[in-house]
């Protein structure tokens, strides 16, 4: 039976929004939030890990664990691996949900949809896909699956990138970034060097499929937007004054 622990990497630096982690919605800072919405997953333990002190005291004193971790990681999957170690050396945690820090409005559902995929012993990281809508498709924001359906609402992951993938006719799927990772695959994930393919679509999940790790999706129908920019803050901020929809 797995153990899962879910760890939401955050850090106080933001090109389009600085300090988007301790944004005010409806009164919590946004990191809150997120601690929140993780924790009714009901899925395992949910830990913070951040570079940030400010950050750290926030969920802290919303009744949440925080780790201090290094500051000079280069991305979320280095923050998390370094504080797995440190909370469960020992490794009684045999899966690492990573959430990201600007998710306040993800599902419950959707991490314990990522997390059953975990059940099949094969699979070294979980994660999620959407259909993509129209506009998505040539988005290179908006990061594209190409994959195998293998069940009913689950696909392995052949190839992401920022380009329209597959070509021609069909549905496209939109790549969302939660992560389930065995703790062997984060170990090993972290201590690969950047790939060439990763480089050159500056999608970190491609170094896992370069080295031929297995990534599998549940398929979901929709997905709740994160937080980069101004405008998806202040459309946060409705939904949780109930003035707006989470799509």
């Amino acid at each position: 039976m797995s153990r899962p622990i879910i760890v939401v990497p955050a850090r106080l630096a933001s090109k389009r929004l600085p300090a988007k982690a301790l944004a005010d919605i409806a009164g919590r800072p946004m990191i809150v939030r997120v601690w929140e919405r993780a924790a009714t997953a009901g899925v395992g333990p949910v830990v913070v890990a951040t570079d940030c002190s400010e950050i750290a005291e926030a969920v802290r004193a919303a009744g949440g664990r925080a780790i201090m971790t290094d500051p000079g990681h280069a991305s979320g999957s280095d923050r998390i691996a370094e504080a797995v170690a440190a909370i469960d050396p020992a490794g009684a945690h045999d899966l690492v949900v990573n959430v990201q820090g600007d998710e306040p409005l993800v599902e419950p559902e959707a991490i314990r949809a990522t997390v059953a995929l975990m059940e099949d012993s094969a699979v070294d990281i979980g994660t999620l896909g959407v259909p993509a809508g129209p506009a998505e498709r040539d988005d290179p924001n908006a990061v594209k699956v190409a994959a195998a359906v293998i069940a009913p609402d689950r696909l392995r992951a052949l190839y992401f990138s920022r380009a329209a993938i597959p070509w021609g006719a069909g549905a496209t799927i939109r790549h969302i970034g939660l992560y389930v990772y065995r703790r062997a695959a984060l170990a090993r994930f972290v201590a690969l060097p950047p790939s060439p393919l990763e480089q050159r679509e500056r999608l970190e999940q491609l170094r896992a499929l370069e080295a031929g790790m297995r990534i599998d999706l549940a398929l979901v129908e929709t997905a709740a937007r994160g937080v980069d920019t101004p405008a998806d803050l202040e459309r946060v901020r409705a939904i949780f004054a109930g003035k707006g929809k989470d799509r």
